[in-house]
């Protein structure tokens, strides 16, 4: 059967989540830069209360993923955390100057998962020749590349998903990026093994009173009043078109 991964933005998304039938779950925060690692806090809660299996996004910024010397220490640092808090795996990306994976980095960053299964995130879909990359990751014993294709979404990506899918000896290709229930029978169809959805929602902040005369965001016209969710109908109708799937 495919395996349903839900990128979860907080402890409370990571239980609906799971709750409504995912099958693993990326652990990230800031969801507006496209995730970066959890707090320590969120961390040690979803460990202690969440049982199906979670990834932590290790990201210590958005844009690129050509990282600084301390960005890169800091990384590491976050690698040695997730694997100390008993983990199964993490999520993690890092790029060279040229626009391929940068192995002496990610070398360091296998070392330092030890027994985690890494999977190697969206950074992917900025490689400059993904076949090569691909090959470089498999080299690393990278387990699974989450990737929509090198498009803006996965749909538009599913025929070079297909085409990383046929490479002998690759890690296994999870598709994501705009995966929703309305297409998730395309990837299905296509022999894609893993999908990544946010099955995301947006909620109103509880909050009554409202300053509307100011932003905490650098984003003066972004909403602080309502923040993106999980949505647990979403997962459960995506789990029972994979169900059904597999039943025929």
């Amino acid at each position: 059967m495919a395996l349903l991964e839900i990128c979860c933005y907080s402890m409370e998304c990571a239980l609906t989540a799971q709750q409504n039938g995912a099958d693993r779950i990326e652990l990230c925060s800031a969801p507006k830069e496209g995730g970066l690692t959890p707090s320590l806090g969120v961390l040690r809660s979803v460990r202690q209360q969440v049982t199906i299996p979670v990834h932590p996004i290790i990201r210590p910024r958005g844009g690129d993923f050509c990282y600084s010397d301390g960005e890169f220490a800091a990384m590491l640092e976050d690698v040695r955390t997730v694997r100390e808090l008993g983990f199964p795996g993490l999520v993690v990306g890092v790029l060279d100057v040229d626009g391929n994976v940068d192995m002496p980095r990610m070398e360091k960053i296998m070392t330092a998962a030890g027994p985690l299964a890494v999977t190697f995130h969206r950074a992917f879909d900025m490689c400059a020749n993904p076949l090569n990359a691909l090959k470089n990751l498999a080299d690393l014993g990278v387990a699974r590349v989450l990737t929509s294709g090198q498009k803006s979404d996965a749909l538009q990506g599913l025929p070079i998903i297909m085409e990383l899918i046929a490479q002998a000896g690759a890690p296994i290709i999870m598709a994501g990026a705009g995966v929703r229930a309305k297409n998730l029978q395309d990837f299905l169809n296509a022999g894609v093994r893993e999908v990544h959805s946010s099955a995301g929602t947006q909620v109103a902040s509880p909050m009554r009173y409202r300053n509307q005369g100011l932003s905490m965001s650098a984003d003066t016209q972004a909403d602080e009043y309502s923040r993106s969710v999980v949505d647990g109908a979403a997962v459960a109708e995506m789990k029972g078109i994979i169900v059904r799937h597999q039943a025929n």
